[in-house]
C-alpha cells in the first residue's frame, strides 16, 4: 500500500509496449484519408498511448507526411470530441497553457479554470506552464493574469505562479504550532482578516507541513481551516484558498469533486470534464475514481456514461479506464486511498455538536405562560411558539410540559395539537417529546397502515445506541416490534460497546469471516455479515473495514451493493455509512428527503428533531461539503416550491427548521 510512507498516485494511461511511432503515424494518416474519418481508430490509438509516445507520433507524422498532426485532427474532427483528442495530443504544459489562455481571453474570465490549474500543479509543472505560455503566445503569463484579475485573488495567483512552494519533505516542526496560531490570529481571533498572512503561509509552505498545520489549527480554533476560510474570506479569493486547502489535503478528492460538479444537474461543463480527464489520466486517475466512488456512491465511469454520448463518451471512458461499480474491487494502487480513509476514520476524534443547547436564563413558568398566551384567543402566535421551543433543550422542554400542567392545569401537547396543523404541528410536537418518546412514535408511524416505511426503521435502529433503543422500547406500547425481519430489535440491542480489539478486527476481516463470506452462498453471506455488522461496536467495525480492504482488496460498500438486495442491503449499507461517518449519512438522508419533486416531510422532521442536540452542526458541515449548498439554503429553496395551498403551513415549518439549524449561530454565549 505504501512506499516509504508516501502515497503513490497512479493514472490509467501508461506507455504502450512494442511502441512504433512511424506505424502509429501511418495508422492515423489512413484513418483520416479520403472521405470521412475513422474516429474509432483515432480514439483507440490515441487513448492507448502515453503523452510522451503521442509526441513521438506527432514528430513522425510530420517527418513522414509533411503535415502537422494536430492541424489534421482539427480539420477532420468536430465539437467536444475534437477538443478532447487535440487536448490529448498536446504536452501537459502546453495543454495547461492553452486552457489558461482560453480562460483569460475575451470579455470575461473563467476564474474556476485558473483556480483549478494553479492550485493543483507542482512547482515543476508551474515552471513548465509559464515557459510553454511564453513560447506559444509570446506573452508573459504573470502579466496577463495581473491584467485580468484583481485584489487578494490576484495576489494569491501571482504567489502560486512563482512555483516556490517548499518541497514535501520540508516540515518545520517548530513552526507547525506557530503557523497554526498565526492563521488563527489572522482570521478568527480578530475583527477583520489579515489576508496577507493566509497568502504567505498557504502559498509557500510544503504540503506535508500544511497538513500538520491544519490539524493543529483545528485544535486551536475548534473548527476546520475550511470553515474559517468560508467565514473570513469571500468571492474568488475564498474559492481559490479553499481549492488550495483541498489540494493540500488530497488532490484526487479535489478532482473527484470537480468532476462531479461538472456533470451533476442539467447540462455538462465539458471544458472542465475534458481538462481534468486529459490532465490526470497519467497522474492519479485511479485514485480520483476511488475518491469519486467513496464520496458519491457512484462510479465515475457510470456518471460519464450517463452524461455524455458518441465518440466523445467512448474516449472519456477509455481515459477513465474501468467501471468500479462492476469490479467491486480496488485497483492495487488505489486501495491505499480507501485504507487510509478508514484509518483516518478510526483515528479521528470528531467533536459532535448540536445546534440547540440549554437556554441560560431558563424560567419554565415564564415559558409556560408565554406559550399559553400564544395559543389563547383568536389565532395562534406561531412565531412565539417556534422561538421558545427551538431555543430550549429537550430537558428544558420536558420541564415546561410539567410546569404547564401543574401551573395551568392543561396538557401542553394537547393544546399545541389543537392550535397547530400539518407539518408545523408534527415538528413542534416532535420537539416537545423526549427522544425515546419521539423514536417510539416514529417507529410506530413507520409500521402503521398497509405498508411499512423500512427506511425509517433502518435509520432509527442503525443509528441509536443500545441505551437509546432500550429507552425507546420502554416508551413503546405497541407489540409489533418483533415483526421486523432480519434487522430486529434483539440484534439492535446486542451491539457491543467500547474500543476496537485489533486482533479480533483482523480475524473478523480475514478469511474466516467477511472476506470468506464474499465467496459464500447468498444466505450464508448475509448471516455472516449480520453476525459482525449488527453486533460489533462502531470503533471496532472501522478497524474491521480497514483490514477488509487490506486482506481482500474489496470495497465493503460495493460488495453489499453488488451481492445483496432489498431491505437487507439497505440496512447493511446504512450500518457501513454510519460507521464511516454518521453525520454524512444523515446529510445524505436529508438531501434525499428534499431532492426532486415533493419533500419527504416525515424524514426531514425526524432527522431535524432527533439530531438537533447531538450532531446537527456536523451534519450541516457534511451537507455543505457534499452538495455545495448549505442545509439552511436547501430547506428554504425546497419549501418555496410547495404548492400555494400549503405555503403558509410550510413557511411556519421552515422557520422552525431553520431556527434549529442556525440557533447556535444566533445565540449570544
Amino acid at each position: 500500500f505504501f512506499d516509504k510512507g508516501k502515497i503513490l498516485y497512479v493514472g490509467t494511461i501508461a506507455d504502450q509496449p512494442d511502441f512504433d511511432a512511424g506505424s502509429d503515424a501511418e495508422a492515423l494518416y489512413n484513418a483520416m484519408k479520403g472521405f470521412g474519418s475513422d474516429k474509432e481508430a483515432i480514439l483507440d490509438l490515441i487513448t492507448s498511448r502515453s503523452n510522451a509516445q503521442r509526441q513521438k507520433i506527432r514528430a513522425a507524422y510530420k517527418s513522414q507526411y509533411g503535415k502537422d498532426l494536430i492541424d489534421d485532427l482539427k480539420y477532420e474532427l468536430t465539437g467536444k470530441f475534437e477538443r478532447l483528442i487535440v487536448g490529448l495530443m498536446r504536452t501537459p504544459a502546453y495543454h495547461d497553457a492553452k486552457e489558461i489562455k482560453d480562460a483569460i481571453k475575451g470579455a470575461g474570465t473563467d476564474e474556476k479554470c485558473l483556480i483549478e490549474i494553479l492550485a493543483s500543479r507542482t512547482n515543476e509543472q508551474i515552471h513548465n506552464l509559464v515557459a510553454a505560455y511564453k513560447d506559444a503566445y509570446g506573452r508573459d503569463l504573470e502579466e496577463d493574469v495581473i491584467g485580468d484579475t484583481s485584489g487578494h485573488f490576484r495576489k494569491m495567483l501571482i504567489v502560486l505562479l512563482q512555483g516556490t512552494r517548499e518541497e514535501d519533505d520540508v516540515v518545520s516542526e517548530d513552526l507547525v504550532e506557530q503557523d497554526a496560531q498565526d492563521l488563527y490570529d489572522a482570521g478568527e481571533a480578530q475583527w477583520g482578516t489579515d489576508e496577507a498572512k493566509f497568502i504567505m503561509l498557504l502559498g509557500n509552505r510544503s504540503v506535508t507541513h500544511l497538513q500538520l498545520v491544519f490539524d493543529e489549527y483545528e485544535k486551536i480554533a475548534e473548527k476546520s481551516i475550511e470553515d474559517s476560510i468560508k467565514s473570513e474570506l469571500s468571492g474568488d479569493f475564498e474559492r481559490l484558498m479553499l481549492a488550495v486547502v483541498q489540494c493540500i489535503r488530497s488532490k484526487p478528492m479535489f478532482f473527484a469533486r470537480r468532476l462531479y460538479k461538472s456533470m451533476k444537474g442539467l447540462g455538462t461543463a465539458d471544458n472542465t470534464l475534458i481538462r481534468i480527464m486529459v490532465s490526470r489520466s497519467e497522474t492519479d486517475m485511479l485514485d480520483i475514481r476511488e475518491c469519486f466512488r467513496l464520496r458519491y456512491e457512484k462510479s465515475l465511469y457510470n456518471m460519464i456514461q450517463d452524461d455524455t454520448s458518441g465518440e466523445y463518451k467512448r474516449t472519456l471512458l477509455k481515459l477513465c479506464g474501468g467501471d468500479d461499480d462492476i469490479a467491486g474491487e480496488f485497483f492495487p494502487e488505489a486501495a491505499q486511498i480507501a485504507y487510509k480513509m478508514w484509518e483516518t476514520s478510526s483515528m479521528t476524534k470528531v467533536q459532535l455538536r448540536g445546534t440547540v443547547r440549554p437556554y441560560q436564563n431558563f424560567d419554565p413558568a415564564s415559558d409556560a405562560k408565554a406559550l399559553r398566551k400564544a395559543m389563547k384567543g383568536f389565532g395562534t402566535d406561531e412565531d412565539t411558539i417556534i422561538d421558545i421551543v427551538t431555543h430550549r433543550s429537550n430537558a428544558q422542554r420536558q420541564e415546561i410540559r410539567r410546569i404547564f400542567k401543574s401551573l395551568l392545569g392543561r396538557d401542553l401537547m394537547a393544546d399545541l395539537k389543537s392550535e397547530l396543523s400539518k407539518n408545523l404541528e408534527r415538528l413542534i410536537l416532535g420537539l416537545m417529546m423526549s427522544p425515546a418518546e419521539f423514536d417510539a412514535k416514529m417507529m410506530k408511524k413507520a409500521m402503521e397502515g398497509a405498508g411499512t416505511d423500512e427506511h425509517s426503521l433502518i435509520e432509527i435502529l442503525v443509528t441509536r445506541s443500545n441505551q437509546e433503543i432500550q429507552e425507546m422500547l420502554n416508551n413503546a406500547l405497541s407489540g409489533r416490534w418483533r415483526h421486523l425481519s432480519r434487522l430486529n430489535i434483539d440484534k439492535a440491542l446486542s451491539r457491543e460497546e467500547g474500543p476496537a480489539d485489533m486482533a479480533r478486527a483482523l480475524e473478523d476481516a480475514q478469511v474466516s469471516e467477511l472476506a470468506d463470506a464474499c465467496n459464500s452462498e447468498s444466505d450464508d453471506m448475509e448471516d455472516k455479515f449480520m453476525s459482525i455488522l449488527c453486533t460489533r461496536s462502531f470503533p471496532h467495525l472501522r478497524r474491521v473495514f480497514q483490514e477488509f480492504v487490506r486482506c481482500s482488496n474489496k470495497d465493503i460498500e460495493q460488495i453489499i451493493k453488488k451481492e445483496m438486495s432489498g431491505d437487507f442491503k439497505n440496512a447493511m449499507f446504512a450500518i457501513v455509512r454510519s460507521v464511516k461517518n454518521q453525520p454524512s449519512y444523515f446529510a445524505d438522508r436529508l438531501y434525499k428527503a428534499m431532492k426532486g419533486l415533493g419533500t419527504d416531510d416525515r424524514a426531514l422532521i425526524r432527522i431535524m428533531v432527533s439530531r438537533s442536540e447531538i450532531d446537527l452542526f456536523n451534519i450541516r458541515k457534511e451537507f455543505k461539503e457534499t452538495h455545495e449548498a448549505s442545509l439552511h439554503e436547501f430547506i428554504q429553496v425546497e419549501m418555496l416550491v410547495v404548492s400555494c395551498v400549503f405555503l403558509l403551513i410550510h413557511t411556519a415549518c421552515i422557520c422552525a427548521c431553520v431556527t434549529l439549524v442556525r440557533s447556535d449561530e444566533k445565540r449570544v454565549v
